[in-house]
């Protein structure tokens, strides 16, 4: 009997891989205890294809060649879509009594056992790459989903309200009767996006589930659920995000897509186990988020003018700082379309990808494959890119990595979590970059907060400011002699806020030979940030503080979001 071939040698003898760099992949594939094809694709040497090709051989099966073959729109037809999620299996017919099945690993015995169980009929084994059965499966049963969604849509009537549709569903939940739990959650969602919330909180308390929405950041509850509909709703949830529904454990991510008014509107879903039961928090992600504007973000005409000629230079780093919120992920991508035109490659390294933008190369990280920043950012300067955006920049490999890009001609934008522009340059250098490669490699950072806009509808002069805040602020009454201060009374349109929107307050730090040779120092923050102030930066408290007089905000939400030290409430 021959002796099987390894997948190296059958790669080799199809002249797909040259001896030295497959002698280094079954190095690391016996020092790391990994498959050769595995790192030949992690190395860049062969493709997923080109793998799954010599698989087949190797097993004496056929290749799946997925332009060839015709795969059913519905999976659910041969077998439930959880079974085939978790084998990663793909049935796509019967012939001579065998079913045709496509697989990505052949030697998966206990897979196929299963599959022959189901079937309980012998099968005819195609190898695929992973990667092309991955896609076609959450393509698929994306299609089931959308078609359950279709159909209990026209489950709602005109007027309905989630008040009684919850009457309706906590009485069907003892009857085990999933139809009103289903549209609960469908007119959660809906109301949701309509009332233009960022988030929706499904918070399992100890006597009800608490439903809340994050409207311009601020949560605002919007009903309780009873109790014993809570497994109902988060299992609801829990399929219409792929997630494993038997599993309360563990922490689980999945995401949903749906239309709604014409547009498709993805939901980044999170699920975390908690005493008294799961909380299930939806992020919305809006596609006209990032279609906005730069200046309709905020900026003043002379604030516009020094970023825009900072994000058309040829190189350098463009740091932009603030909490989780503050919308940094937001002024990058408008950043990022202004400078989108055919003669510049841009590159983005996301973790998520949040926003699909035309004309742009994006790339997800994915830990479970080893696909980190690092690794992308290695890869893209292979690229030949014009521009580059970091998501985030999370440790000192990372920046190193930024900042080489950055002084070999690359135009590097990334964001970094501190509060205020001049701590940026302390964070990167506690992270283990050497000064003079901050020093020279930063153009400026940004720093960020998101304040809410009074309500155009029921916008009046406050006649009485709270003297708390006008304090917080350092604002004296001559400071407001001819300059009224305006607040949102509340109306139907802002739902009894006074807020409808948000814009973001800046403080920009263009970098100069004076803090240039401060960072090479490793001086101190604090001295930073007065030669900056000195040399023309307005800080986050001015900025807001101009937004106040031009009508936008109020002095409460300056108060609130600018973290500074002035800032004390008293």
């Amino acid at each position: 009997m021959a002796k099987k071939k390894r997948i190296g040698e059958i790669l080799y003898g199809r002249n797909l891989v040259e001896k030295l760099p497959l002698a280094k992949a079954v190095k690391t594939a016996q020092k790391s205890d990994r498959l050769t094809g595995e790192v030949l694709v992690e190395m860049g040497a062969v493709t997923e294809d080109d793998v799954a090709s010599a698989l087949a051989k190797q097993a004496g099966m056929k290749y799946a060649d997925f332009d060839q073959i015709r795969l059913p729109e519905n999976v659910e037809t041969y077998l439930p879509k959880d079974i085939v999620k978790s084998l990663q299996a793909i049935p796509f017919g019967e012939e001579n009594g065998k079913m045709k099945i496509i697989i990505s690993d052949p030697r998966n015995l206990e897979a196929l056992d299963t599959l022959r169980f189901k079937f309980n009929k012998d099968l005819e084994c195609y190898v695929g790459s992973p990667t092309r059965i991955r896609e076609y499966i959450n393509k698929a049963t994306d299609v089931i989903r959308d078609s359950i969604d279709k159909a209990t849509e026209d489950l709602f009537e005109e007027g309905e309200t989630i008040e009684s549709t919850i009457k309706i569903a906590g009485n069907a939940a003892q009857a085990d009767d999933d139809g009103p739990v289903i549209k609960l959650a469908n007119l959660i969602i809906d109301e949701a996006v309509n009332m233009g919330a960022s988030d929706i909180h499904i918070e399992s308390m100890a006597s009800r589930v608490r439903v809340r929405y994050r409207i311009d950041g601020v949560c605002i509850e919007r009903s309780d659920v009873p109790k014993n509909m809570q497994n109902p709703l988060i299992a609801r949830f829990k399929i219409l995000s792929n997630m494993d529904i038997a599993e309360r454990r563990i922490p689980q991510d999945g995401r949903i897509k749906r239309e709604y008014k014409g547009t498709q509107i993805d939901f980044r879903v999170s699920c975390l186990p908690g005493y008294h039961g799961p909380s299930i928090v939806l992020r919305i992600l809006r596609p006209d988020n990032v279609n906005i504007g730069i200046q309709a973000l905020g900026f003043d005409n002379e604030l516009y003018s020094r970023f825009e000629r900072i994000i058309k230079r040829p190189n350098g780093i463009f740091l932009v700082t603030g909490p989780t919120g503050s919308g940094k992920t937001t002024t990058l991508y408008s950043a990022l379309k202004e400078l989108n035109r055919p003669d510049k490659k841009i590159i983005t390294a996301e973790d998520p990808v949040e926003y699909m933008v035309g004309g742009i190369n994006q790339c997800q990280v994915n830990t479970e494959i080893k696909l980190d920043f690092s690794t992308i950012l290695r890869s893209m300067l292979r690229q030949s890119p014009n521009v580059i955006l970091v998501g985030e920049i999370r440790d000192g490999e990372v920046a190193d990595i930024a900042i080489q890009a950055a002084l070999t001609g690359h135009l590097v934008f990334s964001t970094l979590h501190t509060n205020d522009a001049s701590s940026a340059v302390a964070r990167l250098i506690d992270m283990g970059v050497k000064p003079f490669l901050v020093a020279s490699s930063i153009q400026a950072i940004m720093a960020q907060r998101l304040v809410r806009r009074i309500c155009s509808e029921c916008k009046e002069i406050d006649e009485e400011p709270d003297t708390r805040y006008l304090r917080a602020l350092n604002l004296k009454k001559e400071d407001l002699a001819d300059k009224p201060i305006y607040k949102g009374q509340g109306c139907s349109r802002c739902n009894g806020t006074g807020y409808k929107g948000r814009m973001a307050i800046f403080e920009l730090l263009e970098m100069n030979t004076e803090l240039r040779e401060l960072a090479f120092a490793c001086a101190p923050t604090q001295e930073l940030r007065k030669a900056a102030l000195s040399s023309g930066m307005r800080p986050l408290v001015e900025d807001g503080i101009n937004k106040i007089f031009a009508g936008y905000t109020t002095p409460e939400e300056v108060a609130r979001v600018a973290q500074s030290d002035e800032i004390v409430i008293e």
